[in-house]
């Protein structure tokens, strides 16, 4: 099986991304892995790391349909889905389509609005389809969910409760940069506040739609031995052993994160997936599905730390 085009592909996305977006390396590999993957990838960090940016800018190398939903308190969830308007002059209802209708849809503070327009997006994540008035619409393929919060803010959030965490194939934390890359966006942004157009910075599409569902195939054919695949299971079987977790990983949790390990494997250029990607996925794919348990939380312990503790004593195929 030829893999070479899934190399050249991450390689041409780095380098688009690149044109506007200093750094963020491992945010750009996890939101292709999740693409290629079927999955949504949450976004964690605070104001001003370019998540909004990175999701525009990897639309934009993909020649994505892309659109933005800025949640706030208020949203309602026909804002997002849409709804069906009656034209006073065909005395008939329209569907108005809201703007989940797209291929890469950016909930942006997704965190804002209320549980009950966040459940707006269950159907559309798990299924790629919406129900308004009782009908069925899919949505895609591809279609894709990047959201993004703002880890540092509470007054006026709504936590994403667990049902609507585990749509998410992953959760990604965006650290400051380096000070070598913060003095890179100085120099490139620094003469404006308005947030960079991908398209006038000069990305390019590197794919195009028909393209992208080949590459998808590929991944499906990456080959996932039984070793791996008891590796993968184990792995998320201790985390509901763990002491310090109250809720450990779920059976759509493990076949989530082999999913991403085929993708990832082929994105590195092999047709086999070894242990190092599933390691590697291990805690974006399962931080966000675990509960620490109240006496690990009054220890000061975090769900990155005892996914790392787990990760390390789980005994890994040769």
């Amino acid at each position: 099986m030829d893999v070479e085009p899934l190399v050249a592909l991450r390689a041409r996305v780095a380098e688009q991304v690149g044109k506007v977006v200093v750094g963020q390396r491992e945010a750009v590999d996890l939101m292709l892995v999740a693409l290629l993957a079927d999955g949504h990838i949450l976004l964690e960090g605070v104001p001003g790391v370019a998540k909004t940016l990175l999701a525009r800018t990897l639309a934009a190398s993909l020649a994505l349909q892309f659109s933005r939903i800025q949640f706030t308190p208020d949203l309602m969830p026909g804002d997002v889905i849409g709804a069906s308007i009656f034209n006073f002059q065909t005395n008939a209802f329209v569907l108005t389509r809201g703007p989940i209708f797209t291929q890469l849809l950016l909930a942006d503070e997704i965190n804002r609005t209320p549980p009950k327009t966040q459940a707006a997006l269950l159907e559309a994540m798990q299924e790629r389809s919406v129900t308004i008035d009782g009908h069925s619409h899919p949505l895609g393929p591809p279609f894709m969910v990047i959201a993004t919060q703002n880890p540092i803010e509470q007054q006026g959030t709504y936590p994403l409760p667990e049902a609507q965490l585990d749509r998410f194939l992953f959760k990604h934390r965006l650290d400051y940069p380096t000070r070598d890359e913060e003095l890179a966006v100085v120099a490139r942004h620094g003469a404006g506040a308005v947030m960079v157009d991908p398209k006038a910075a000069g990305v390019v599409p590197v794919v195009e739609g028909a393209q992208l569902a080949a590459l998808k195939a590929i991944v499906e054919d990456v080959r996932l031995a039984d070793d791996i695949v008891a590796y993968v299971v184990d792995l998320v079987r201790a985390t509901r052993e763990h002491p310090s977790l109250q809720f450990g990983g779920s059976p759509r949790a493990a076949a989530m994160l082999a999913s991403s390990a085929r993708a990832l494997a082929a994105l590195e250029g092999r047709d086999f997936v070894l242990p190092d990607d599933v390691k590697r996925l291990a805690v974006p794919a399962l931080r966000h599905r675990l509960v620490l348990a109240p006496s690990a939380e009054i220890e000061g312990q975090s769900v990155d730390g005892v996914l790392t503790q787990i990760i390390e004593r789980q005994a890994a195929p040769r």
